[in-house]
């Protein structure tokens, strides 16, 4: 059915196979397809080719196919390009891919706990919806990326769909910690997104890791301590409000990454002031630094430059010419 996409019955065979148990290997292919480990060998090369599978990021040396969403509309590019005389052709792909895109959905079984929230567990399921997601972005993305700055391969790898995105009129928008300033990766792949029209900005701290794809869902991670453990796609109107709302709040005052942070002499930064409301709160520094994503060392100096402005020895001292400064509100 989709040999006009380059797939010959076998390795469409496998494809599919592949869809409806991700896990099984080379002979359990081949056994269920009743057909030699060489051919499934020969499908699978094919579907490499035509970038249909992908190694798996859980699990070192497994293969997995990508969502019938991303590849076929991967295939129709390539006949697009290929094929641009034969369109009829093209139309009649475009009818295989959707009959194999129902048919996948069937055998998928529902996984949503409740109207409006879908459950992912692991990161190839994770990582597969966000692309799928991000796929079929129309006007906007919205992003929280806390933590520290990211790795040059993980920014590298993420450019050619940031490219694509913006290339398609999509507007960009991404909050990153504060100390991600100290990151020269990061403050190079920024400065590479605004070029094309991205938008990113930093804030001392954010709540959570969190994509809003069209402002009409959401993905958060289930754990705040391991992002690839789980997440959920939130699509109700009623949280999709509130999100974005949180996102607009966060993003008006945060600051253009690109360029240093400026204020006036004797003012608060809005880092030391997190750190002033952190402290209040009675948190360690070890805990300040994981909310801030940078070091104890750092955290410390931070806590201690404000204790030294106010001339406290104490933190509770602080606590009380902090209040008195109109840097913390009274409780009175």
């Amino acid at each position: 059915m989709l040999a006009t996409l380059g797939l010959d019955s076998t390795a469409e065979a496998v494809y599919r196979t592949m869809l409806a148990f991700p896990r099984e290997g080379v002979k359990a292919l081949g056994d269920r397809l009743g057909v030699p480990e060489d051919d499934v060998r020969r499908s699978l090369d094919t579907l490499s080719e035509l970038a249909l599978i992908r190694p798996s990021y859980e699990r070192a040396g497994e293969l997995r196919a990508v969502t019938p969403e991303v590849g076929m509309e991967i295939l129709m590019a390539r006949q697009q390009a290929e094929l641009a005389a034969q369109q009829l052709r093209i139309e009649a792909s475009r009818a295989a891919a959707a009959q194999l895109i129902a048919e996948y959905a069937d055998l998928s079984p529902t996984a949503t706990a409740s109207p409006g929230v879908e459950q992912l567990v692991g990161l190839d399921e994770i990582r597969s919806r966000i692309s799928g997601l991000a796929h079929g972005l129309r006007t906007e993305l919205m992003s929280f990326a806390p933590g520290g700055g990211l790795q040059p391969q993980t920014l590298e790898a993420s450019k050619p769909n940031d490219r694509a995105l913006l290339g398609r009129g999509v507007r960009m928008r991404s909050l990153f910690q504060d100390s991600v300033r100290n990151s020269r990766p990061t403050v190079a792949y920024a400065t590479w997104l605004s070029e094309l029209g991205g938008e990113v900005r930093t804030a001392p701290d954010l709540p959570t890791r969190l994509m809003i794809f069209d402002r009409t869902s959401a993905v958060i991670p289930i754990s705040s301590e391991d992002s690839g453990a789980g997440a959920v796609i939130l699509t109700g109107q009623g949280t999709l409000t509130a999100l974005c709302a949180l996102f607009e709040n966060v993003w008006a005052g945060a600051q253009p990454l690109g360029g240093a942070q400026e204020r006036d002499e004797g003012t608060l930064s809005a880092q030391e002031s997190t750190v002033i409301r952190l402290l209040a709160q009675g948190l360690t520094d070890e805990a300040i630094a994981k909310r801030l994503a940078v070091s104890p060392r750092t955290a410390r100096r931070l806590a201690n430059g404000l204790m030294e402005r106010l001339g406290a020895a104490s933190r509770f001292e602080f606590g009380v010419r902090a209040v008195q400064r109109g840097w913390l509100p009274s409780t009175s």
